[in-house]
């Protein structure tokens, strides 16, 4: 089963989408929009066009295990996808993967400007393959 993942923000969703056996991560874009209810409808439309089979949005605690506001506007994201799809959609805790994310583009000579348009997708990709990861255990 493809799994699909999710880096909800505010301009700028990431979304990474696994495999066929759900054991790596595949394809990886951006979706640029402010609209949560049209990045809903993108997203849905993504997880249909790619046959995800469960959808796992990152959900951004604290450091400490707290849920700043953050949390609230991933768990809403997460509330209006339920709406859309016909498939599970989970809350995946995804601390630290902007800062991994923005490391490993850095390790890779990324400009900052072209580093900052991917930072998205490579954060879904990390929080799919933390799932993954789990969910294979």
């Amino acid at each position: 089963m493809r799994i699909m993942a999710v880096d909800y923000g505010d301009a700028h969703t990431g979304i990474a989408v696994s495999d066929p056996t759900g054991f790596i991560t595949g394809y990886t874009g951006v979706i640029d929009m402010h609209d949560p209810v049209r990045c809903a409808d993108l997203v849905a439309a993504a997880a249909r066009e790619h046959e995800a089979g469960r959808i796992v949005v990152g959900r951004p605690l604290n450091m400490n295990g707290t849920a700043g506001d953050r949390v609230a506007k991933a768990e809403a994201f997460a509330g209006l996808l339920r709406e859309r799809v016909q498939v599970e959609v989970v809350l995946w805790d995804e601390r630290l993967t902007s800062v991994d994310a923005n490391r490993i583009l850095s390790d890779a000579g990324k400009k900052r400007k072209k580093q900052k348009r991917l930072v998205d997708a490579v954060a879904a990709s990390l929080i799919l393959q933390s799932y993954l990861d789990f969910s294979s255990r």
